[in-house]
């Protein structure tokens, strides 16, 4: 089963994006722009990692719906809803996570 990692750093508070700590708490990631070849590998139940890389902080849950917002620059982005997010060990900085999330902050493993 694919594993949806979704980065929520403190800096893009700024920018109007939720905090690590917010998502976490509400269990929604906020507007998260997903190319439609990542959706299509995604299931209601598949594993969800949270990350803050600068902070060094990770969450893991698992999905429960991914609910179509708004579309920029021609990537629909989606309200990431996460059930039962329980803190882990930071292992951001290892493979399979250290390869990259893209520009919107996604990646699937």
């Amino acid at each position: 089963m694919k594993t949806l990692v979704i980065h929520a750093p403190k800096s893009a508070v700024n920018r109007g994006s939720r905090s690590f700590q917010d998502t976490f708490s509400k269990q929604v990631g906020d507007e998260y722009g997903i190319f439609p070849s990542l959706f299509a590998q995604l299931k209601p139940g598949c594993p969800v990692i949270l990350l803050s890389n600068p902070e060094k902080q990770q969450a893991e849950g698992r999905l429960v719906k991914l609910t179509p917002r708004t579309i920029t620059r021609g990537v629909q982005r989606y309200d990431v809803e996460i059930t039962k997010p329980k803190m882990v060990t930071y292992r951001g900085d290892q493979p399979p996570l250290k390869r990259g999330l893209n520009r919107w902050g996604v990646a699937v493993i």
